[in-house]
């Protein structure tokens, strides 16, 4: 898929030895803070350069791309914000399934009612689990996918909660007869619902989600809440609007910034739009899925996150994440960001 790009270059033939330079500080000049710039040649030798370039300014490079002779590097315009120091290998996710009972056009991971299952499995989660407490993981995410679709997610959140404080993300529409019951079962100082909830209102929602999925999520949200649950609220929005919007929303309704999440869409998955990320924009989460470990939850489908095939041991995945955060971003760490799932 071709990154969209606020703002084009076409080098034509020139190099940095022959006015590649200067054409690059006039087109930052015209461009904005956090802006994607694409820089067009034919000739593929400047790539280096270029690359080096952007370390050297701090503006963070999301994509290269060759199509038809000519190479397309797109960069970020302005170093990344400095945002809250999380040590690699403290948060742990794992995608139990892939699929949903909903359809969201943005989904990342392309899941749908359709999406084939891919279980990590029970299993699977136990030795990860006991190896993840050994390793001192203090946060375990589970998400899919619907992880309440799995029969057996009670025994699975329960095995994590287990080993550490743990968030389930959820759209919060399947709380009902078994599922209910199973829900009432799990230990409440432990297991926390992230519930996906996109706007104040139905409209926007329900544009990416289905119709009445808006009211039949807080119906669930309330459901939790009743049921004991600390129950946080995130919201995947468009626009800095959106996001102010969902913001008044909840302080309206006394939701404390610890349970609360907004992000924009990823451009990945489904989605048509939103923002490009690259590993270099990303600090790593060490993420689990039944096909192997990847940089981070946003791209557990992608190859360009795919970090190793083999789970086990633990160990040895948190370490070859390390090992790849430390080689990529020896002299540029300030640049990966955090893109917050939870």
């Amino acid at each position: 898929m071709r990154t969209n790009a606020d703002v084009e270059l076409d080098a034509g033939t020139k190099t940095f030895a022959s006015g590649l330079l200067p054409d690059l500080i006039d087109t930052l000049r015209r461009s904005r803070q956090g802006d994607l710039v694409a820089v067009t040649s034919g000739d593929p030798t400047i790539g280096p350069e270029l690359e080096a370039w952007c370390r050297f300014t701090r503006n963070s490079l999301v994509d290269v791309a060759v199509q038809e002779g000519h190479t397309r590097w797109v960069f970020r315009y302005g170093e990344a914000p400095e945002q809250e120091d999380r040590p690699v290998g403290s948060r742990l996710w794992l995608y139990t399934n892939f699929d949903c009972n909903l359809s969201c056009d943005y989904c990342c991971v392309r899941s749908s009612p359709k999406a084939p299952r891919r279980p990590l499995g029970i299993e699977r989660v136990r030795r990860i689990a006991c190896e993840a407490a050994e390793l001192g993981v203090s946060e375990i995410f589970v998400t899919g996918g619907e992880p309440f679709m799995l029969p057996e997610i009670g025994e699975i959140l329960t095995v994590c909660a287990a080993a550490a404080p743990t968030t389930v993300l959820t759209n919060g529409m399947l709380f009902a007869g078994r599922r209910l019951e199973m829900l009432r079962s799990l230990p409440r100082e432990r297991v926390t619902l992230q519930i996906s909830l996109d706007s104040p209102t139905p409209e926007r929602h329900d544009s990416h989600r289905g119709k009445g999925t808006w009211a039949r999520t807080r119906e669930g949200i309330e459901r939790a809440r009743a049921e004991g649950f600390r129950v946080r609220l995130a919201a995947t929005v468009s626009t800095d609007a959106e996001a102010e919007d969902f913001r008044r929303f909840l302080d309206a309704h006394h939701v404390s910034e610890e349970d609360r999440v907004i992000r924009r869409i990823a451009l990945r998955g489904f989605a048509t739009q939103g923002i490009s990320l690259a590993k270099a924009d990303l600090v790593p989460e060490v993420t689990i899925t039944a096909e192997g470990v990847f940089w981070h939850p946003v791209g557990a489908e992608d190859n360009d996150l795919l970090v190793s095939r083999e789970i086990f041991p633990l160990a040895n995945s948190f370490a070859a994440v390390r090992r790849a955060f430390d080689r990529e971003f020896d002299h540029e760490r300030r640049l990966a960001r955090i893109f917050n799932c939870a």
